[in-house]
């Protein structure tokens, strides 16, 4: 029997502009059918496509204040772009100006706008993420719904929704919460083009590329091969429109996303922040370089440390085709991606013998080549990768499970296409016990009950076209009960655990988890090995009955302070900081998470500010990012992230002290870590050394300051 395209559930027909598909009707407004749903739905579609969406914001919402400020490196820019429209435009660290984060600024501006309305605080910096992660979800639904039906579009949210990583990074303030959405938009409106060859759609794709190159540079440009291919192909216009069309779309996604970079480029240099992460301070130059081709071969100029090359791995782990199934990388996105993987495969298979313009295989070919493209770029870049990156596959993974399960289903009678269910289903059962056993103290039954129970469901589905009605869906339930249980476990560890610093994993604590931070080395972590912090926990995990509080330094007190992660304006920590929680790490020097700030410290620093530009100086942006946090003052990274950039140089921070702009220089930090590359002689270590040489320290607890206002008798 050969299965026909338009057999599949919910096929795509096509309809005149305005009409529905239910008896020719004019289509309803917008606001009514999100509401109300299509008229051809079920009664129940559109209540559990609601309550679903808001079961998902729900949960996402769930014990968020536990992370406090979570990055507090984009939490200090969000602050400084509450505070300055000018930092908010070019991605300041601070209000007054003196070097941006090392991303364009697209995934600041919602947080910046929500705490200029609601001010600084955990929920106006983390619940635009959270409706983030509702709004992929949404658009998931929306996509998967037109070709497959109802039920493959609910599947698809569930799946999205309990995978672990997408519940850490649609809760955190990274950039990959926006870049997720808007890689979802955009293959959205590529297969709502390839429906009828409308040009209109083909350029909100672009739109939606170009922001996302705002967003986080050139990852966003990672799907676009597959798709600009697939509809070069399969659109349902001649040759010459559709390429033309493409030219159209590539044309505003240059607009889009070069605006910006073009006024950056432009404004003179000398009248804005220095673009962090850059060595000559271009934009263009971090996009190619540091945040382009080194992450590729792990030659990111300014970096501390680097991945290596050749398929060996290195600093930032195995590089290879196992790299989203290992040990690192698992179980945050891997549960349900051989299962995905199959389920691509037996939906080209079906759609085999369609017409070249079938949307059915245009849904399979887009979202599988999206999957696929970003998946092997993740396996073997050499340079900075982190776990959290996958969250960019959760979107695609979802839609593939949702279609193909729905398609296999829609063919039950075939012999075949129940044997690659269940074959589906014990495959992800046995992954799902291989991931479970890495962390074997959490939930130890959970393992053994997803095998057993997964099995028996793939034995049921080989012969589930004989069983009953009731039988077949306590089958096809338990199966999905089966499926699910291990990524929901990781999902509901995730939500319940606070998360804060450069670097954060979803789940409980697993070995083998690299270390490292943005430019932090692989290599040994202060009182650990590979990044780990000491007592054995994972890179972002205090030590295990040590009780230290979220953003506490492993082995020690960070500079400047005591404990926890940053503290809120007024001296409180931000509500729900003061439990245990998963964080970067404070270690390093600083450079994965900034240092507490305590009373004292805040004080000094809070009298008298106003008189000058920037409060403190500090090497390193998280460092400094706390004590911003913490007052309220700017604060100058200097080096920008690692203490690497050559900015200010020594003559220009020289200058500043001259003319009164900076009051206090905290000591310690990164400045034996970076310097602009150059270690001692760095630009970092050279103020560090004039500082220390030139002016007198001030301690306050256990936090040293340099009074930059009181020179030492005999200072140049």
């Amino acid at each position: 029997m050969t299965t026909r395209p338009d057999h599949f559930p919910g096929h795509l027909a096509t309809h005149p502009p305005g009409v529905s598909a239910a008896h020719g009707r004019p289509r309803e407004p917008l606001p009514r059918r999100i509401l109300r749903g299509r008229a051809d739905d079920p009664r129940w579609v559109r209540p559990a496509v609601l309550g679903m969406l808001l079961v998902v914001g729900l949960a996402y919402l769930w014990n968020l204040s536990a992370s406090g400020y979570a990055n507090s490196f984009y939490s200090a820019a969000v602050q400084a772009g509450s505070q300055s429209w000018k930092a908010f435009f070019f991605g300041s660290l601070d209000s007054a100006n003196a070097i941006t984060v090392d991303k364009p600024p697209a995934t600041l501006w919602p947080m910046a706008l929500s705490v200029r309305i609601f001010g600084l605080n955990t929920w106006a910096l983390l619940v635009p993420q959270v409706l983030m992660g509702v709004a992929t979800a949404g658009v998931l639904y929306a996509s998967v719904r037109r070709r497959s039906g109802a039920p493959a579009g609910l599947i698809t949210m569930a799946v999205f929704a309990l995978t672990p990583v997408a519940a850490l990074m649609f809760r955190f303030n990274n950039p990959d919460a926006l870049l997720a959405l808007l890689m979802t938009v955009t293959v959205y409106c590529v297969l709502r083009a390839l429906e009828n060859g409308r040009t209109k759609w083909l350029v909100w794709a672009g739109a939606a590329v170009g922001l996302a190159f705002l967003t986080k540079t050139l990852q966003a440009f990672l799907i676009l091969p597959p798709l600009a291919v697939l509809y070069a192909v399969c659109a349902p216009v001649s040759v010459r429109e559709r390429l033309g069309q493409l030219a159209l779309s590539a044309g505003v996604m240059v607009v889009a996303g070069g605006w910006w970079v073009a006024i950056v480029e432009l404004w003179p240099a000398s009248s804005r922040p220095y673009i962090g992460g850059s060595q000559n301070n271009s934009f263009l130059e971090l996009t190619f370089g540091y945040n382009g081709l080194g992450r590729l071969n792990g030659e990111e100029t300014g970096s501390v440390g680097g991945g290596g090359g050749g398929g060996q791995g290195g600093g930032w782990g195995e590089t290879g085709i196992g790299r989203m199934f290992n040990s690192e990388i698992g179980g945050q996105i891997s549960w349900l991606l051989p299962a995905a993987l199959i389920l691509l495969i037996a939906g080209v298979w079906l759609t085999r013998k369609a017409k070249r313009t079938d949307a059915a295989r245009a849904a399979f070919l887009a979202w599988g080549g999206s999957l696929l493209m970003t998946a092997l770029v993740f396996s073997f870049m050499a340079g900075i990768f982190h776990q959290y990156y996958t969250v960019a596959l959760a979107p695609c993974l979802a839609a593939l499970v949702g279609m193909g399960v729905t398609v296999l289903w829609e063919e039950r009678s075939l012999w075949w296409a129940r044997a690659v269910l269940a074959c589906t289903l014990a495959v992800t059962v046995y992954w799902a016990y291989v991931l479970l056993g890495r962390t074997p103290d959490y939930l130890p039954w959970l393992r053994w009950t997803v095998l057993i129970a997964g099995l028996i469901g793939a034995v049921g589905l080989l012969f589930v076209s004989r069983l009953g009605r009731r039988l077949a869906l306590a089958v096809v339930g338990l199966g999905f009960a089966a499926s699910l249980a291990g990524p929901t476990a990781y999902t509901v560890s995730t939500l319940g655990t606070g998360h804060q610093g450069s670097i954060v994993t979803a789940g409980p604590s697993a070995g083998g988890m690299m270390g490292g931070g943005r430019g932090g080395p692989g290599g040994e972590a202060p009182g650990g090995g590979m990044g780990r912090p000491p007592g054995g926990g994972q890179p972002g995990q205090a030590p295990q009955g040590q009780g230290q509080q979220p953003g506490a330094v492993p082995g020690g007190t960070a500079p400047g302070g005591t404990a926890p992660g940053g503290t809120a304006p007024g001296g409180t920590p931000p509500a729900g900081t003061t439990g245990e929680g998963r964080m970067g790490g404070g270690g390093m020097g600083g450079l994965l998470n900034g240092a507490s700030v305590g009373a004292e410290a805040k004080k000094l620093l809070e009298a008298n500010a106003g008189d000058y530009t920037w409060a403190a100086a500090a090497i390193g942006s998280q460092n400094a990012a706390s004590y911003q946090l913490a007052t309220g003052e700017p604060v100058m990274a200097i080096g920008g992230f690692n203490g690497s950039d050559p900015a200010p140089t020594l003559a220009q921070f020289k200058s500043y002290v001259e003319d009164g702009r900076i009051h206090y220089f905290l000591s310690g930090g990164m400045g034996g870590m970076g310097g602009g590359g150059g270690g001692n002689s760095g630009t970092s270590s050279q103020i560090s050394a004039w500082v220390e040489d030139s002016f007198k320290k001030v301690t306050v607890g256990s936090a040293t300051f340099y009074d930059l206002t009181q020179p030492t008798d005999g200072a140049q």
